[in-house]
């Protein structure tokens, strides 16, 4: 089998809740343009994947993966993942490793379709289900957080973050909200987004400590591998971070080495597709660490990455970025939550996606080839 064309579709997503979820994310505007990426071959299947989110169109990476990613892998075979894969990351200053991923995620995608399984199969099982967590956007109150959390524990939902407003007083006033409005023995968490210095790191991851959160996601900036350390050796509650290291598996190394953080944090989009999260979960698992995966900004991100998690026995939960309506555009069938609070992948091979091909050609803006 062999590789023949590589286009990419962008459309526009229309009707986005506008929403933020910190001071570091671009603010919602209502829409955004996505990318359908095909990857064809001379065998007649084709491999599919979503490029862009709710808040980073398509459209900013688009003409770098075509000029710089689709060379690297025509007229080659799709099973090479791993030669496929080094060539791409190659080329990762002309690009990026959101480009890289949707290349990566569309040759598993191959791969799953032309040997008739589900992606989860080709990974190796590891369970049948995950349980789901609601993970909200930023709230104007404490009272809508603990709303919200209710409403999210009463449906069966395993656990709770919260993305606060980033302002000492009212993230810990949001964090006691819920807490009272849960009960003592839900599972809560909260997720700063690279929000605070350390003194207020330190204040904050004081007071959730008290209130039993389950973990302390991303307090300081993103590369700030000295406070971190020091964070972690004054706290008891896990840390995570490592949602954003630089580079891809090789971002992984200085966190563990200077035990910097708990656990370890990821998804197809901003590690640069599946290859790379299945590498950076064993890694974590070497180290009897978790990699809790990361939300993936689209659809078929979201599906991949569910994959990833029935596939890998060191990641506990899936996440939810509220508002779904925000992740959720494109596919006929969308990952749904079970009244057990359990997400379960399709069972039709590779991705298992029924992709909305009219709406894509509705809403169609220009295909780059």
């Amino acid at each position: 089998m062999k590789i023949t064309d590589v286009t990419l579709t962008l459309f526009r997503w229309t009707g986005i809740p506008n929403i933020s979820y910190g001071a570091h994310a671009a603010q919602g505007s209502g829409e955004s343009i996505l990318g359908l990426l095909a990857i064809r071959t001379d065998a007649g299947v084709t491999g599919h994947a979503f490029l862009g989110s709710a808040t980073n169109g398509a459209d900013t990476e688009a003409a770098a993966l075509i000029r710089s990613l689709k060379p690297m892998v025509m007229g080659l075979d799709p099973f090479d993942r791993e030669k496929l894969n080094q060539r791409l990351w190659s080329r990762v200053r002309q690009t990026s490793p959101r480009a890289i991923g949707a290349m990566d995620i569309a040759l598993w995608d191959i791969a799953g379709k032309a040997l008739g399984v589900p992606l989860y199969k080709l990974l190796g099982k590891s369970r049948d289900a995950i349980p789901a967590y609601a993970s909200s956007a930023v709230l104007p109150s404490a009272a809508a957080y603990a709303e919200e959390a209710v409403r999210f524990r009463d449906a069966g939902w395993a656990a709770y973050k919260i993305h606060p407003p980033q302002r000492l007083r009212d993230d810990i006033a949001a964090c006691e909200a819920v807490r009272r409005a849960v009960g003592d023995d839900y599972r809560i968490m909260l997720d700063s987004t690279w929000g605070y210095d350390f003194p207020t790191a330190l204040r904050v991851g004081r007071a959730i400590e008290e209130l039993g959160f389950y973990w302390y996601e991303d307090p300081l900036a993103d590369q700030d591998v000295y406070n971190y350390v020091k964070l972690r050796q004054t706290l008891r509650i896990p840390i995570m971070a490592t949602e954003y290291p630089m580079g891809g598996l090789d971002g992984y190394a200085t966190w563990i080495m200077n035990h910097a953080t708990d656990y370890l944090r990821g998804d197809v989009a901003v590690k640069g597709g599946i290859t790379t999260v299945m590498k950076t979960a064993h890694l974590a698992q070497a180290f009897r660490m978790n990699y809790e995966i990361h939300h993936g900004g689209n659809s078929l991100n979201n599906l991949a990455n569910l994959h990833i998690a029935v596939s890998i026995p060191n990641t506990e939960f899936f996440e939810v970025l509220l508002p779904e309506a925000a992740q959720k555009y494109g596919l006929l069938e969308e990952i749904e939550i079970g009244t057990d609070g359990m997400v379960r992948p399709p069972e039709k091979p590779g991705l298992g996606a029924e992709i909305d091909f009219a709406l894509i050609e509705r809403m169609k803006i220009a295909t780059l080839v």
